[in-house]
């Protein structure tokens, strides 16, 4: 297995001012940055061939680990790009994680690798009581599907083959993610009047993700809370700091 980490995104105001940097994956976790964390579980699992998408700065933050960098391509959709480019087609699954999770460990990925069937695109799905249980006070996470509350997490593995295959669909969800018409366009009207209506379920985003990937998608359920915790906010990297 090959794995790639989007190391790109900037913070701002009181995020950066409470970090230090602005920049997300070198924002300060106890005696560590959330790159550097997310670069030791790697190393635990023994996975090595490491790509890292970010700047300068992050390249020389990893100046002493043997990564492959990838050059920022100053934009979110541009980064999805790159990092579903990072590794040439070999026949290996490419596990694909953003670095903004500050309470990554091994044996949570670990768990998500090893129930992560074979031949499909897989992302981790937390219980919500799990998580509240796990993060208690936490600032609020989840969706709720069919009346069921769930944490989705920042790690999928691609199958092999999927990269090419995924990347342009991958790119204009990142780029809609915060624009509802624009998702609709995407996941397509009769998908939305289900979540409308409180009928969305997990099988039924399968399906329609499978529909529009052309590959089998599956969500893993049961997955540690760890993985579904991602500190996007100045509130919820404060909590994280915290709790260090």
């Amino acid at each position: 297995m090959k794995a790639v980490i989007t190391a790109g995104a900037p913070i701002e105001g009181e995020y950066a001012n409470l970090a230090g940097t602005a920049r997300k994956a070198l924002a300060p976790i106890g005696a560590t940055t959330m790159l550097e964390r997310t670069l030791d579980v790697l190393a635990a699992l023994r996975i090595e061939r490491i790509a890292v998408v970010g700047d300068d700065e992050i390249a020389r933050c990893c100046a002493t680990r043997d990564v492959r960098m990838i050059a920022d391509r100053a934009s979110g959709a541009g980064n999805v790009h790159a990092a579903l480019g990072a590794w040439p087609e070999d026949g290996e699954p490419l596990l694909y994680l953003t670095c903004d999770m500050p309470f990554l460990d091994a044996p949570a990925l670990d768990d998500f690798l090893a129930r992560s069937p074979h031949a499909a695109l897989t992302m981790p799905l937390a219980e919500h009581a799990a998580f509240v249980r796990r993060f208690p006070g936490a600032p609020p996470f989840g969706i709720v599907l069919a009346g069921e509350r769930v944490v989705n997490g920042g790690a999928f593995v691609l199958p092999p083959g999927a990269c090419a295959r995924v990347a342009d669909v991958a790119a204009r969800l990142f780029d809609a993610r915060k624009a509802p018409w624009k998702m609709a366009a995407i996941a397509g009207l009769p998908l939305l009047l289900r979540f409308a209506a409180g009928r969305l379920d997990i099988p039924a985003l399968e399906g329609r993700a499978r529909d529009l990937l052309g590959i089998e998608v599956r969500a893993v359920r049961g997955c540690a809370p760890e993985l579904g915790y991602d500190a996007d906010t100045a509130d919820e990297y404060r909590y994280a700091r915290e709790r260090a």
